[in-house]
């Protein structure tokens, strides 16, 4: 058997039906839709969301909450995992991003879940009390960007 000999086992591959392409193809005037009626005409049918005619579920549950527009959420990072960068290191967005510790787009903020033993200067967009505390009492600085 060589390259040039392979092809694929009878039957795996299906050829696509061309509708419409004249009476002579045997699917041709109507194009597998019959004659007249809802489902012959462009767009015809009704949607996913269509019930039968009853009411559909999303008008019959009643609204809830509030989404605000304008809010702009944090990516969160422990202090814990600022443990496996380096004594001494400048901790950007960049970096994190770099280490996989950040992986969504967005802003970032340190929580203090954890503990930290080594002096990192860290910059972020936002800093918990606890984590400013104990990023600082390791001996590293806090800088909000």
């Amino acid at each position: 058997m060589k390259l040039n000999e392979l092809k694929p086992a009878p039957g795996a591959r299906h050829v696509r039906k061309r509708v419409g392409r004249g009476t002579g193809s045997g699917i041709g005037k109507t194009s597998t839709r019959g004659h007249k009626g809802q489902w012959a005409r462009s767009g015809g049918g009704k949607g996913p969301q269509f019930e039968g005619g009853q009411t559909p579920l999303v008008r019959r549950l009643p609204k809830r909450g509030f989404h605000n527009v304008f809010h702009q959420g944090y990516v969160v990072v422990n202090v814990g995992d600022l443990e496996r960068f380096e004594a001494g290191t400048t901790v950007t967005p960049e970096l994190l991003r770099q280490a996989r510790l950040v992986r969504k787009a967005g802003r970032i903020k340190i929580l203090g879940d954890g503990e930290l033993t080594k002096a990192l200067t860290v910059k972020a967009d936002a800093v918990s009390q606890s984590a400013a505390a104990k990023i600082e009492q390791a001996g590293g600085k806090v800088e909000v960007i």
